[in-house]
């Protein structure tokens, strides 16, 4: 992989390096002020940055994706903007799959995702710029079940109960399937209403990719849009977490942190190895322990076999090009990448995000190490 920018390559080999540092250290819509994307004619290139005498930067940078991250990205970009007040970064969380049609469309100077492209999205990318796409892991983080059942604060799902929910062939929450797991627990004769993702969405993709491995009836596949049995749509994790929030009886699945945010209930799942866990951190970080990362950072873990891990976890990506036209912005955009995963820890530790563990970063710093080797020959 040929990691550089046109305006300075060693700029960008180094920002890379820093990205192996902070994963192993980090665990509606708002953004900072923002400007128009570039033209969807044009190479990914805004125009009037520079870099001021003193050394601050000034660059107005775009970038669309994952709902997922979107917590975090939006609070680290904030935060950036007040250390570095030039650079302005408007990012506008709309589902990975809008976010990787943008990237691949040259609209916007990143993209985000909760699933790797795939291999027609990157022929797709080389076609239009003649090159690979970067795609490089900043967080990850747990997809949980998120419920609405007031007087129940502690449901525990096994697996035949949540994949029967999913699969549409457990309609209310007194089933006895559901009961069996919570003794001692009364839970109400209500209507079960599942509520998933109705655009494309890399969520849906580390949900899909696990109930796809875990619920032998599971008829529907995964990916970002799957063809649901049961339940309503909602767009994006800000959309399922309105509609949880807002009717009893509803469950759905949304990224860790909105729901820690939101103060939703969560359930207890249980895994692989027959264990009942709580979504947490440190439980979703589990999921990557030992797991060896490829070479483009796409790896995926639909169903953990570690007896500790909590079953549903992804990593999520920033997409971006190989080269910019623009120095300033290429920097800018380094700067961005550098803050956050080093000085931005403390955000994503607060908000829930999931710290990845040794194991993991140790494959990815053998992997950025080998592409820092074919950049710098």
């Amino acid at each position: 992989m040929n990691l550089k920018f046109r305006a300075n390559r060693q700029m960008f080999v180094g920002a890379v390096a820093v990205i192996t540092l902070g994963v192993a250290a980090c665990g509606g819509t708002t953004t900072t002020p923002t400007a128009d994307a570039p033209d969807a004619t044009e190479s990914p290139a805004a125009t009037g940055t520079t870099e001021t005498a003193t050394g601050d930067l000034t660059a107005t940078l775009t970038g669309a994706g994952a709902s997922f991250p979107a917590p975090l990205y939006q609070r680290w970009f904030s935060e950036f903007n007040q250390e570095q007040p030039g650079v302005q970064v408007s990012y506008q969380s709309v589902g990975s799959g809008a976010g990787v049609e943008q990237f691949l469309a040259g609209t916007v100077d990143f993209g985000a995702s909760d699933a790797p492209l795939t291999p027609e999205e990157r022929q797709t990318f080389q076609q239009q710029y003649g090159a690979e796409p970067i795609q490089v892991p900043m967080t990850a983080g747990a997809v949980v079940f998120a419920y609405n059942l007031p007087g129940v604060e502690d449901l525990r799902l096994s697996r035949e109960a949540y994949c029967g929910i999913v699969q549409g062939d457990i309609r209310s929450w007194n089933d006895p399937t559901i009961a069996a797991a919570n003794p001692g627990v009364t839970l109400p004769d209500q209507p079960i209403n599942w509520v998933y993702r109705s655009d494309g969405s890399g969520t849906t993709f580390i949900f899909t990719n696990h109930i796809d491995e875990a619920c032998p009836g599971w008829q529907a596949g995964n990916g970002k849009s799957v063809s649901w049995p049961v339940g309503s749509g909602a767009r994006g994790n800000e959309g399922i977490t309105a509609q949880v929030q807002q009717t009893e009886g509803s469950v759905g699945y949304v990224e860790y942190a909105y729901a820690k945010e939101n103060d939703i209930s969560t359930a207890a799942l249980e895994n692989q190895s027959g264990n009942f866990v709580e979504p947490t951190p440190e439980a979703a970080s589990l999921v990557f322990e030992g797991e060896e990362i490829p070479e483009d950072f796409a790896l995926t873990v639909p169903d953990p076999e570690n007896a500790q891990a909590y079953p549903i976890a992804g990593l999520t990506w920033l997409l971006l090009y190989p080269e910019y036209q623009d120095p300033a912005k290429a920097q800018a955009l380094n700067a961005v990448i550098d803050w956050s995963l080093t000085e931005g820890r403390t955000f994503a530790e607060d908000l829930g995000y999931v710290p990845l563990s040794g194991s993991v970063v140790d494959r990815v710093q053998q992997t950025v190490d080998q592409s820092t080797d074919t950049a710098s020959s």
